[in-house]
C-alpha cells in the first residue's frame, strides 16, 4: 500500500509537523516499489522528514536524517537526479532556511539544512565544515548571513566581514548585517558604498531611493557611532530616527541600552518601558532592564518583569539572566547559576558575562571575575566591561594591570566622565596616588557635573585624608540638586565616623525614606543604633566589620551595572 507524499507536503506547509514527522517514518520506510527505482523517491522523503524533525526542534534527528538523504543522493545516476530535480521543482517549495520547504533536493541545501540544525545546538565548528562544502558562488542571502554568524561566533572576524558584506550587497536593508559589521570595525562609508546599484524588482536601484533610503543611511551612521563608543553621537542620530518613525521598539530598545551603558539609568528606564507598553512580549535587552531595576531596588517591577518574561520564551539567555539578577538578592550563588545557564543558550552574550563578572567579584573571586569580564570585552567593549576588569585587578592587588585598563578606557571613550573616575580609582588605592585621584575626580566632575559617582568618590578622598569638612560640604552641595539616597548614605557615613551621630541617623533616615531597600542604608542604621547605645559594633558580628566598605560596594556596583 502506498503512503501519499502530497499529504506530506500539505501537513509540512500548514505546519502540522509533529503530524508530519510521524508520517514521514512511513514515507522513509515503504516497499511499495523494488529498491532500485525507490531510491530517488526515499531522498526526497528523508529530506521532508528531516524538515519536520527539525521544526520539532528534534535537531540531531534531523542531521542524521539529512544525511542519509545525502548519502542517497551521491549513489543516484546524473540522469536520475536531473529527472527527480525537475519533478521536485514543480512543487515550488521555498529556500529559506527557516522554511520546511526546498525548492529541489540538491547537496548544497541539504547540507544547508544540516548546518543550521548543528547552529540550532551550539555546534558551530561543525556547522561551519557544512557550510563551506557550499561553493560560494552559489551561496545565497540566509547562507551569507548564516555563515557570518558562525564565522563571528568562532572568532574569525575577517570571514565574518567578508559574509556579511555579501548579504549587503544581495539586500541593503539586512539591519542585523550592517550592526554586525559596526561592531567589526567597518566604516560608514564603506558599508554604504556596499548597497546594490543593479535594479531591484521593482526596476529602481538604491541610489534611486535616495530620498527613501535616507533614514537607512543614517541607522548606519548611528550604529557605527555606537560601536566606537561615541554614545553620544550615536543617541542623537536614533533620536532622529526615531521623530521619523514613532513607537518605533527597535529604536526605543537600542536608545535604551546606549543609556543604561552610558549611566543615564531613569531615562533608560523610561524607554524601556514604553517599548515593553508597545510590545508586552519583547524580550531583547530585557537584562539591561532587569539590571537598572535592580539597581534601583525596585523589586516588584523586577520580580514582574522576570515573570512575564518566563511566560513569554523561557529559552533565552536574557532571560535567564534576567532571573540571575533577581535571584542575587537572595542567593548569589544560585544566581551565578541561572547567568551560567543563559551563557550556555547563547556564548556571546554579552550582557550575561557582565553580570557573571560583578556576581563572581560579589563571592570574593577576582580571577574568575576578570575572566569573565575579558570575554565580554573580547565580544564588544564597554565600559561596564573595562570597570570590572579593573576591579577584578585591584582585588588581586594587580595595580598596574588595573591602571593599563583604565588608561585604556579613557583613550577609548575620552569624552567619558565615567572612564575620566576610573583612573581616578586606581590612583586612590595608594597613598601617593591620592593627589591625581582627586584631579581625575575633579576632572570627571567638570566634564559631567551631574556625575554623583564621581562625588561620592572625591568625597571618601576627603574621609580618607582627614578632610571630612570638605566632604561633607561637597556632598550637602549636591544634595541640593539631587535627591538621591546614595548621598544620604554618603553624609551619614561621614557623620558617624566623627560621631555625629544624630546627623548621621538622620541621613540613614533619608536615605531609607528614598529607597526603603538601600542594603548601606539598612546596614548603617544598625551600626549606628549599637554606636548610639555605646556597644562596639565591630565585636558582635563579623558580618558588619566592613560596614563603609559595603557602602562604597554598592555604589561600585551600580556603576559596573
Amino acid at each position: 500500500m502506498d503512503v501519499p507524499k502530497d499529504h506530506m507536503i500539505t501537513l509540512l506547509d500548514h505546519g502540522l509537523y509533529s503530524s508530519a514527522q510521524l508520517l514521514g517514518q512511513f514515507l522513509v520506510s515503504s516497499q511499495s516499489v523494488n529498491a532500485e527505482s525507490n531510491v530517488n523517491v526515499k531522498a526526497e522523503n528523508l529530506v521532508l522528514l528531516g524538515d519536520a524533525l527539525s521544526r520539532e526542534r528534534e535537531y540531531r534527528r534531523a542531521i542524521s536524517t539529512y544525511k542519509q538523504a545525502l548519502q542517497l543522493l551521491k549513489i543516484i545516476p546524473k540522469q536520475s537526479t536531473s529527472i527527480l530535480r525537475s519533478s521536485l521543482s514543480s512543487v515550488n517549495r521555498s529556500s529559506s532556511p527557516s522554511s520546511v520547504n526546498i525548492s529541489t533536493i540538491n547537496e548544497n541545501e541539504v547540507k544547508f539544512k544540516i548546518a543550521s540544525c548543528h547552529a540550532a545546538v551550539n555546534e558551530n565548528k561543525a556547522a561551519i565544515s557544512e557550510m563551506e562544502g557550499i561553493p560560494s558562488k552559489v551561496r545565497n542571502l540566509p547562507m551569507h548571513l548564516m555563515m557570518g554568524k558562525l564565522y563571528r561566533s568562532t572568532r574569525h572576524t575577517r570571514a565574518a566581514a567578508a559574509c556579511y558584506k555579501e548579504c549587503l550587497r544581495h539586500c541593503p536593508y539586512v539591519l542585523e548585517a550592517i550592526t554586525a559589521l559596526a561592531e567589526l570595525g567597518t566604516s560608514p562609508k564603506e558599508i554604504i558604498s556596499l548597497f546594490p546599484q543593479t535594479p531591484s524588482r521593482s526596476g529602481r536601484t538604491f541610489s534611486d531611493h535616495a530620498e527613501s533610503s535616507r533614514w537607512l543611511q543614517r541607522y548606519v551612521e548611528a550604529q557605527c557611532c555606537v560601536a566606537v563608543n561615541d554614545y553620544k553621537g550615536g543617541l542623537e542620530i536614533f533620536a532622529d530616527l526615531l521623530q521619523r518613525f514613532p513607537n518605533n521598539v527597535h529604536l526605543l530598545l537600542e536608545i535604551a541600552k546606549v543609556e543604561a551603558m552610558i549611566g543615564k539609568n531613569d531615562e533608560a528606564i523610561m524607554n524601556f518601558e514604553k517599548a515593553r507598553s508597545l510590545d508586552p512580549y519583547i524580550v531583547t535587552y530585557m537584562d539591561e532592564y532587569a539590571i537598572l531595576l535592580k539597581n534601583k531596588s525596585d523589586y516588584p517591577k523586577l520580580n514582574k518583569l522576570v515573570h512575564d518574561l518566563l511566560n513569554v520564551d523561557s529559552t533565552r539567555p536574557e532571560v535567564f539572566v534576567a532571573l540571575s539578577v533577581l535571584w542575587e538578592r537572595k542567593d548569589e550563588r544560585g544566581a551565578l547559576t541561572y547567568v551560567e545557564k543563559g551563557m550556555q543558550i547563547d556564548e556571546r552574550h554579552v550582557t550575561g558575562y557582565i553580570v557573571k563578572g560583578n556576581l563572581l567579584l560579589s563571592l570574593n573571586r577576582p580571577d574568575a571575575a576578570a575572566a569573565a569580564f575579558r570575554s565580554a570585552q573580547e565580544l564588544k567593549p564597554d565600559l561596564r566591561s573595562y570597570q570590572g576588569l579593573v576591579h577584578s585587578y585591584l582585588a588581586i592587588s594587580k595595580v598596574k594591570e588595573a591602571l593599563y585598563i583604565a588608561r585604556e578606557a579613557m583613550k577609548t571613550m575620552p569624552q567619558s566622565a565615567k572612564a575620566l573616575k576610573l583612573v581616578g580609582d586606581v590612583h586612590a588605592k595608594s597613598s601617593s596616588g591620592r593627589e591625581k585621584a582627586k584631579k581625575f575626580y575633579e576632572s570627571a566632575l567638570r566634564l559631567e557635573p551631574g556625575y554623583l559617582g564621581a562625588a561620592l568618590a572625591l568625597a571618601e578622598l576627603h574621609v580618607v585624608e582627614g578632610r571630612n569638612g570638605d566632604a561633607v560640604s561637597l556632598l550637602e552641595r549636591y544634595l541640593k540638586d539631587w535627591a538621591d539616597d546614595s548621598l544620604h548614605v554618603k553624609l551619614a557615613q561621614v557623620f558617624a565616623a566623627t560621631n555625629m551621630l544624630q546627623e548621621a541617623l538622620s541621613h540613614y533616615q533619608a536615605a531609607l525614606r528614598i529607597n526603603p531597600q538601600n542594603e548601606a542604608a539598612k546596614k548603617g542604621l544598625e551600626r549606628l543604633e549599637k554606636q548610639m547605645k555605646g556597644v562596639d559594633p565591630d565585636a558582635p558580628d563579623e558580618d558588619e566589620d566592613n560596614e563603609v566598605d559595603d557602602g562604597e560596594g554598592d555604589q561600585e556596583e551600580t556603576e559596573l551595572l
